[in-house]
């Protein structure tokens, strides 16, 4: 990176509402943070190309053909809800691969919620200072090779293909040499680290699986590192408290990192402050060093303005719903400013119009998407209490529907009360559904909580997704096709995809 973004000097924005406003909001800091803060550096400072839609599968038989078998031969390894937590096999990979995740810096996220989005945002706005981005996210909505993407497009079937068969010989040694073989997701991460080294990229974007301290991806060194809200999820594997969860999530902070911290609970900002002070990282809060100033609902999204790092960025439309997309936003360009310099080597802000073009050009399929009108049905993978309630949220926000009808398919691993209770108060009926995954929660289990949560009048069962799909717009239709009604398909990102390819998305 010899070359830093032109500066906005000629641009400044106008002044607006302090930025202490958004401090005063801090009713529940605890006093005892300080002490933590005192030891940790600070970032303070004084005064893209658009991206492409979920893929569809190959129109190349031969490719779709070849395409499958990877997928099956990755089947064959442990899913990602299995978990030996070690980062051995990974580590023993990289080595016999020569060590290729260090062939570029990197932006690491990790956290509970909108990591992905936060991703696609970082990817954007790096792409659109004309850096060559790598990303690397998970689950996928409908197909596998979205998990990597080079400049804001999923790399292509044929590459996908090519670069599991030149890693594959690699993958077998270290199988036949650890106790236990690679796992799905160590494969797929392998795979990445590879294809941004091949290419090669500028920055790679990478999204932790799980937790952090023991996910597949934290063989990097992320030279920023960011943390998302944490909330309860995988509590099972990372800890019944948002303090324990954050341990894990933790683990990537490196040393001389710097970290980027979405709004936390404090007892998580407690132990995300006191692993920072112990690696000598710099940090950013939001709340404090950056954060959303304003925002306003507009047509297709809202229109934002973000205190960075090194200033406001006025008037940013922002092509996404919601609040916590307002905040993904403000968390992601502070990432960018941070990977940037802003706010250390430099204090003046990167180029507005720059930022605008980015931000403007940004898609987060599978995140309160719209995927049809008449009545109109919106999809988001929202999966746990937390997300739920952001969802209900943003969608009472964004659209005005008379009568929305739910169509929920959760996996049988999750807080699917905690995810009910959150839609219940938004949704006029629910049908309940199934999608075709082995985690999925049994249809009749699912309705049965439904109904405690709903109301027995309120529950519809339909054990196949297009029944479900097609109950819910009749239902949304009831009273007239201007009357208002909509669909939000939610509660797996599974259940999220399946719906997209059958209303013929991909």
């Amino acid at each position: 990176m010899s070359e830093l973004p032109p500066n906005g000097d000629h641009d400044q924005p106008r002044p607006l509402d302090p930025f202490d406003e958004i401090i005063a909001e801090e009713t529940d800091r605890d006093p005892d943070l300080a002490v933590i803060e005192a030891g940790s550096r600070t970032l303070r400072t004084q005064g893209g190309a658009g991206q492409a839609d979920v893929p569809a599968r190959p129109a190349d038989p031969e490719v779709d053909k070849a395409l499958r078998e990877v997928e099956s031969e990755l089947a064959t390894r442990w899913g990602e809800t299995k978990l030996e937590p070690s980062v051995s096999r990974i580590s023993a990979l990289m080595d016999v691969l020569g060590e290729p995740q260090r062939a570029y810096p990197s932006i690491h996220i990790t956290g509970t919620n909108g990591k992905t989005s936060t991703a696609r945002m970082i990817e954007a706005l790096l792409g659109a200072f004309e850096l060559r981005t790598g990303r690397y996210t998970s689950p996928h909505v409908q197909s596998i090779t979205e998990r990597i993407s080079l400049d804001g497009v999923p790399i292509s079937a044929e590459r996908f293909i090519e670069t599991y068969q030149d890693i594959k010989p690699y993958v077998e040694m270290v199988d036949g040499s650890q106790e236990y073989r690679l796992s799905f997701f160590e494969v797929l991460t392998g795979m990445a680290y590879a294809a941004f080294a091949d290419a090669p990229v500028d920055v790679a974007v990478v999204e932790v699986g799980m937790g952090g301290s023991w996910d597949a991806t934290n063989v990097i060194d992320g030279d920023v590192a960011v943390v998302t809200p944490i909330d309860l999820d995988h509590t099972d594997r990372l800890g019944e408290t948002p303090a324990a969860i954050a341990v894990e999530k933790g683990g990537i902070i490196k040393q001389d990192a710097t970290v980027i911290l979405a709004q936390q609970p404090v007892d998580a900002a407690q132990v995300l402050l006191k692993k920072a002070v112990e690696v000598d990282a710099t940090v950013a809060r939001e709340g404090l060093e950056f954060g959303v100033v304003a925002r306003q609902v507009a047509v297709g999204g809202q229109l934002v303005t973000l205190r960075g790092l090194g200033g406001e960025y006025p008037e940013v439309y922002l092509p996404l719903h919601g609040a916590y997309q307002a905040h993904n936003a403000a968390v992601a360009l502070a990432a960018v400013e941070a990977f940037f310099g802003v706010g250390a080597q430099r204090p003046e802000p990167l180029y507005i119009e720059t930022i605008r073009k980015a931000f403007a050009a940004v898609s987060s399929p599978g995140r309160l998407e719209v995927v049809r009108r008449s009545p109109t049905v919106v999809l988001d993978a929202a999966h746990n209490p937390a997300g739920a309630r952001a969802t209900a949220e943003a969608v009472s926000e964004a659209f005005d529907f008379s009568r929305l009808i739910g169509v929920v398919g959760a996996s049988g691993d999750k807080n699917v009360r905690g995810l009910l209770e959150a839609f219940e108060p938004i949704f006029a009926e629910v049908v309940i559904t199934q999608n075709s995954s082995h985690r999925a929660m049994d249809v009749d289990e699912l309705a049965a909580i439904a109904v405690e949560v709903f109301g027995d009048d309120r529950v519809q069962v339909e054990p196949r997704l297009p029944d479900a799909l097609e109950a819910a717009i009749t239902l949304a239709e009831e009273d007239g096709e201007f009357t208002g009604g909509g669909v939000l398909v939610t509660g797996s990102v599974i259940t999220v995809g399946e719906a997209r390819l059958l209303l013929g998305k991909g």
